[in-house]
């Protein structure tokens, strides 16, 4: 029986070591023996370069020393035969092969059409759905060009783990004042994206309001799940079976 498993917005960090702890144990206890494993974005808080796997000694925050530990976890589950799979979010877009290949993972584009029992699957992060928020929106284009990530990438490590915390600093004091309708999808991309991709199921996650949304595009039935963020004792998952069907579920941690 073939199982595959969908998780996304841990945002893990030294600040969260219940969250941490949470996932590797939910590694060994439900991620064993799976088909797959993917992870659609914000799987860090913040990740400011694969170099940071080389600097344990070097890094008081412990981001680095959190990162080799979740690669390693990652990367026995991969050698007892589980594929996984990782996807940018809006905290760790510039999440790279190196770590991926530390992982034993491979980076999946956001959007992915996956097939599942012979049917299509559009997978996202979930950000770039929310285009009422225009500012953000604008942060996003400018985090994704090539020469700006790579000019980010090329400041000292220390200078990148202050704007990290800069940048998360100011994304909490912008969130605070914005309207909540602005940070949730908007339902017209959310067709428009569906219909361009030729699906009638979505996975996503990003917006932290999980849910299983009914809806139509073109007249047909269609369906928008939502994976939650992971907090200390509560995380979500998307199991899909060997029929295919998708299930959300609230997991203990």
């Amino acid at each position: 029986m073939t199982t595959t498993l969908l998780i996304s917005d841990l945002h893990l960090h030294p600040g969260a070591p219940e969250v941490t702890e949470g996932f590797l144990d939910w590694l060994e206890r439900r991620a064993h023996g799976v088909d797959a494993l993917y992870i659609l974005g914000d799987f860090f808080e913040a990740w400011i370069g694969d170099d940071l796997l080389d600097h344990a000694d070097q890094d008081p925050t412990g981001n680095a020393a959190l990162a080799i530990r979740v690669a390693g976890a990652l990367r026995q589950l991969t050698d007892e035969g589980t594929a996984i799979y990782l996807m940018h979010g809006n905290r760790d877009f510039l999440l790279g092969h190196r770590f991926a290949a530390a992982a034993g993972a491979k980076l999946v584009t956001d959007p992915a059409v996956l097939r599942f029992a012979d049917q299509p699957v559009l997978l996202m992060h979930g950000d770039s759905l929310c285009t009422r928020d225009e500012a953000y929106m604008a942060f996003r284009e400018q985090a994704r060009n090539p020469a700006w990530q790579e000019q980010i990438l090329s400041m000292p490590l220390a200078d990148r783990l202050q704007l990290a915390a800069q940048l998360r600093q100011q994304s909490g004091e912008a969130n605070s004042s914005k309207a909540e309708d602005i940070m949730d999808v908007t339902p017209t991309e959310v067709e428009r994206v569906m219909r361009d991709h030729g699906v009638t199921t979505l996975i996503h996650g990003h917006t932290h309001r999980p849910a299983v949304h009914e809806m139509e595009v073109d007249e047909q039935p269609a369906r928008r799940i939502v994976l939650g963020d992971w907090q200390p004792g509560k995380g979500w998952e998307v199991e899909i079976g060997a029929e295919g069907d998708p299930v959300l579920r609230e997991i203990a941690l």
